[in-house]
């Protein structure tokens, strides 16, 4: 018995090998309709408003959404980093609010501009005026409108006074009235 104890005194202990550290992946939060739930970093049209968690495809998600920087998947951290910068971009929403709205008073003290367009005798346009015309000629007077912001039902292709509607953005919207005019005939 003696050399038992013996021999297990001389050999050293065997350490047990280090636990496999095991990797965790960040899941996608499904949805109840079985979607991916993100949260928006930027207001996206027909989707959401900065700092919602909405539900989306995943295919939009992965392959638009989260790529271009528009939303990010909701852990406890990315939502700590949204709330601080809410902020800050609510206030930088109200300075663009203001400054749309005084854009619209502005449009609405000009009520008109005039645009010169190649035309016939009776009156028909050689092509169309479109909004990046109608936008160009608002340059003209120093009002700053994207075509994109102009909505006409479909190109002004007769020569006379046209009311457009002009929609610039946080549901705030212009009317202005387009005068085309024959072009000159020097600049023909």
């Amino acid at each position: 018995m003696a050399k038992t104890k013996e021999s297990s005194k001389s050999k050293p202990k065997v350490k047990a090998p280090p636990a496999k550290k095991v990797r965790q992946r960040d899941q996608v939060t499904k949805g109840p309709h079985g979607g991916v739930r993100v949260v928006l970093v930027d207001d996206v049209t027909h989707v959401g408003k900065q700092g919602q968690v909405v539900e989306v495809k995943p295919g939009y998600a992965r392959n638009y959404l989260v790529p271009n920087g528009l939303a990010i998947l909701p852990s406890e951290h990315n939502l700590r980093l949204l709330d601080r910068y809410k902020v800050r971009v609510e206030q930088a929403r109200e300075a663009r609010k203001s400054d749309l709205k005084s854009l619209a008073e502005q449009i609405a003290r000009t009520m008109s501009i005039t645009i010169e367009a190649n035309a016939n005798e009776t009156g028909d346009l050689y092509g169309s005026v479109g909004p990046a015309d109608i936008a160009r000629g608002m340059r003209g007077k120093n009002l700053l409108v994207e075509p994109d912001m102009i909505k006409l039902e479909e190109p002004l292709r007769h020569l006379g006074e046209w009311p457009v509607r002009i929609v610039l953005g946080y549901e705030i919207e212009a009317q202005l009235k387009v005068a085309i005019i024959p072009q000159s005939a020097g600049k023909r």
